[in-house]
């Protein structure tokens, strides 16, 4: 295969042997990389919760990693009651962050192992968990390899290619969606180059989207949010390909905050607008897009960067995490399985149905 070859195995965030899981600090990216220690589901749950881990198919893969903390913790000879402790520390798990749904995906998945095994010994129980955890772990990599295979082939030699947030390695157990996308049309011997928004507040595109493009010597230039619109009115941009944290079965699309304005951009402009995400991230239980949950975060990711304040003492603040880009504005969904474009109720059913791909 011609073209620049990725290393796969460059960037994992979140490590797990030993009996011990270390993650990544994501909130001191680019400037330091700091790993932590983990050994609990509780604190598993903080890191979650603070973003020291962040992406949903990370989220995901932590939050299983977590579960079997709290089940390998569970001091009880019987199967009935291990299983009731176990619903309690999943439900703390699950409390974290309310928009990523594979959160909750993989926490389901641990409890119907568990659920479904309550004839074995408390011990074969914790055993079974902890090779749940690792498959989870393990199948994410890959099916992130797979969905940018899926995808690569929408991307066109040359193209210039705007993603908003972060959607990349440290998103996922490694690869990426949106980014694996781009790193498989790389890999496949195509120029590409990628503009990645800074994404406020918490700048994933700055810190995290843009030092993982030059780590791979993919080449990447930073703007501003406010700058989408003018580069794409100059015909700078060729496509949009975002992640998502959660796509309702009629294929509305709950993405990092702004990503909403950037679909808008793209189609007044007539770009087509691309979101990369695994089969978990659909949640066919929702018909649209306004039963998304979408979480609101601290007021002081707005008003402070860091110690440094940036507006008004007591100033009313909002600070939604994402929001829900319409089916409408979606040129096409990528996922493992195949990409969905046109009736996305009918074809998302069909791909989460699907064992292919």
């Amino acid at each position: 295969m011609s073209g620049c070859q990725i290393d796969n195995s460059a960037i994992r965030p979140i490590r797990f042997f030993n009996g011990v899981c270390q993650m990544l600090d994501q909130r001191l990216l680019p400037a330091e990389e700091v790993w932590h220690d983990y050994q609990d589901y509780q604190g598993v749950a903080e890191a979650i919760r603070s973003m020291v881990v962040r992406g949903a198919p990370a989220i995901g893969v932590a939050a299983a990693i977590g579960a079997w903390f709290g089940a390998r913790d569970i001091e009880t000879e019987s199967s009935e009651a291990f299983f009731a402790e176990f619903e309690k520390v999943c439900a703390v798990l699950a409390a974290t962050r309310p928009t990523a749904v594979n959160l909750f995906w993989a926490l389901e998945r641990m409890q119907s192992f568990a659920r479904a095994n309550l004839d074995r010994s408390v011990l074969e129980l914790k055993i079974g968990l902890e090779y749940e955890a690792l498959a989870i772990t393990q199948e994410d990599e890959q099916l992130c390899i797979k969905l940018g295979r899926q995808g690569q082939h929408l991307i066109a030699d040359g193209a210039r290619v705007l993603t908003h947030c972060n959607a990349g390695a440290l998103a996922t157990a490694g690869y990426g969606t949106a980014l694996g996308v781009i790193r498989a049309a790389v890999a496949a011997g195509k120029k590409i180059s990628v503009i990645a928004d800074e994404t406020r507040p918490f700048l994933q595109g700055a810190r995290l989207t843009a030092w993982e493009l030059q780590r791979d010597k993919i080449p990447v230039t930073l703007i501003c949010d406010n700058m989408a619109g003018y580069l794409m009115s100059k015909g700078e941009i060729d496509c949009v390909i975002v992640g998502a944290d959660r796509i309702a079965a009629n294929g509305d699309v709950a993405n990092k905050i702004g990503t909403y304005t950037v679909a808008i951009l793209a189609r007044e402009h007539n770009i087509p607008f691309y979101v990369a995400a695994p089969i978990s991230t659909i949640d066919l239980s929702l018909d649209d897009g306004s039963q998304i949950p979408i979480e609101e975060r601290d007021a002081r990711e707005i008003t402070h960067l860091g110690e440094q304040q940036l507006a008004p003492e007591g100033v009313a603040v909002r600070n939604p995490a994402f929001d829900v880009t319409p089916n409408r504005l979606v040129t096409a969904i990528v996922t493992e399985r195949g990409v969905a474009q046109g009736d996305y109720l009918q074809q998302l059913k069909k791909l989460a149905d699907s064992r292919t791909g």
